[in-house]
């Protein structure tokens, strides 16, 4: 592994090789604790119904947990959802060796209990404000999901019983699908 002091860029951060999830927010790193079970079977509980879809139609790709999206430049920001989905028309040729270079048209983030409410709404429009069309947050322990859009007054959050998007022409998945 290579021996980084000082993290302030998306290419040193990926110089660095840090075995742990970790994020780059405005030039500060931010290690992140692995998720639990629940975290991911809920993550997976998503990914293949609409990972399925996506290709199916065509769509664009998905992308897992723990992928590194640049949505910032000086400072850099290096953020990973949960899962992530780029429109097909954004993938110019192979897929990047390293981190994805802008922000993915859908991130979702899979709610912990360690989570502070703003620690997600900071993520949330860290996402919307950097050109992410959509985020979706789903709640395990509420047994609840929300779509969150950028609008003129700002971020708009909307609780939902079926995740459905102008992304995914013709997908519906009932959120309780997500949670059994």
């Amino acid at each position: 592994m290579n021996t980084v002091t000082h993290i302030t860029t998306a290419e040193r951060l990926w110089e660095a090789k840090i075995p742990q999830p970790c994020e780059l927010v405005r030039g500060e790193l931010r290690m992140m604790s692995p998720g639990n079970a629940e975290h991911g079977w809920v993550i997976m509980n998503l990914s293949i119904p609409l990972g399925g879809y996506v290709k199916r139609n065509n769509l664009g790709c998905v992308f897992g947990a723990e992928t590194g999206f640049i949505i910032e430049r000086d400072p850099d920001s290096v953020r990973a959802p949960d899962f992530a989905f780029v429109r097909r028309d954004r993938i110019a040729g192979e897929i990047p060796k390293k981190y994805f270079p802008g922000p993915p048209d859908l991130a979702v983030e899979v709610l912990s209990p360690s989570n502070s409410a703003s620690e997600i709404q900071e993520k949330t429009e860290d996402w919307l404000h950097n050109g992410c069309s959509e985020v979706w947050l789903l709640d395990p322990q509420r047994k609840m999901a929300s779509i969150c859009t950028l609008n003129d007054q700002g971020v708009q959050v909307e609780s939902v019983d079926t995740l459905s998007s102008a992304l995914f022409p013709g997908f519906s998945l009932a959120v309780t699908e997500l949670f059994q």
